[in-house]
């Protein structure tokens, strides 16, 4: 495939993998990239030091492209700029917070810079602050979200209709026929997560990826609507199930044994967040796997859209 995100990424595969806290680093990026797709590795652990590290393994696993993400909320560091610059990479994705914080400092430092958006509000904002395009994440993908959440399938669209930058959609994507949903609604590209995390060469514990192959399309819970902190998308647990009732005074708390749920297996320990795919998510595959199916899926949802539906119909 060619299309303006294979082009900025250099990609066989326009699908990306998204930058989870913790989870997206060498292990699991690598194999995207390898696999055709974008490795991302993540900040929003805040741990620095280890993402130089995962970037340094990084060059040994794989000469394919690959990139790091931003994670604003979570980054401390007034050098990050600098610091993104000198891994090598060219495509930087920049999440939860400003536009306008990093973008004319990492375009200048040659970088491409895409960020995510849960609103046509947000999107309007990252244009005008200058970045090269739009991740456009939908209130049904896990982790972090906007409170005040809408459906891919709404925003989507909305926001390809009004600006015409190069557009990768996130949330509610899991194969070819979504990835082909979201192309008919103006992506050019897409990102996974819950369907990464549960992924064979994921490094997460055992017991989140069996939570995710059992979970129903309902299992999920959307907490902390109203704050105070960020709204997230997790897995029902018991924990979860409380907090979606009463939400704690401070959410971010939770999250301080994430380890302990992500590598340990205990889910009741911290927060799982995953979207509402997980419902769909009934194997564990290799990612080489999920990618080469994915796209022949999505070829075989166009030709079967185009067979059905491509002729025009003869007047009477």
């Amino acid at each position: 495939m060619k299309n303006r995100i294979t082009e900025l990424l250099g990609v066989k595969y326009p699908i990306v993998q998204a930058p989870m806290g913790w989870i997206a680093r060498a292990q699991l990026a690598s194999a995207v990239s390898n696999a055709g797709g974008f490795g991302i590795i993540e900040t929003s652990s805040g741990r620095l030091d280890e993402v130089r590290e995962e970037v340094a393994k990084m060059r040994t696993l794989t000469d394919k492209p690959w990139g790091i993400n931003v994670a604003q909320a979570f980054v401390r560091d007034p050098d990050i700029v600098r610091f993104v610059a000198d891994q090598g990479v060219k495509f930087v994705t920049t999440s939860a917070g400003d536009p306008n914080r990093y973008c004319e400092a990492l375009k200048g430092a040659g970088l491409t810079v895409f960020h995510v958006v849960p609103s046509l509000a947000a999107a309007t904002k990252a244009i005008e602050a200058g970045v090269d395009g739009l991740v456009v994440e939908g209130g049904e993908g896990g982790g972090f979200k906007n409170g005040r959440d809408v459906a891919t399938m709404v925003l989507l669209p909305l926001v390809c209709s009004k600006f015409g930058v190069p557009v990768i959609a996130a949330g509610g994507i899991v194969d070819g026929r979504t990835m082909a949903a979201a192309f008919a609604l103006g992506a050019e590209g897409v990102q996974m997560g819950t369907r990464m995390v549960s992924a064979a060469v994921s490094p997460v514990h055992q017991n989140w990826k069996d939570a995710i192959l059992a979970a129903k399309e309902t299992d999920t819970v959307f907490l902390n609507r109203f704050g105070p902190g960020p709204a997230l998308r997790a897995l029902r647990t018991e924990k979860t199930t409380r907090f979606e009732k009463e939400p704690p005074e401070n959410i971010m708390a939770e999250m301080s044994k994430a380890l302990d749920l992500y590598f340990g297996g205990d889910m009741e320990a911290s927060i799982a967040l995953s979207g509402q795919v997980a419902g769909r998510i009934d194997e564990i595959k290799p990612v080489k796997q999920i990618l080469e199916e994915t796209m022949a899926e999505f070829d075989a949802t166009l030709a079967t859209l185009s067979a059905r539906y491509g002729h025009q119909a003869q007047p009477a």
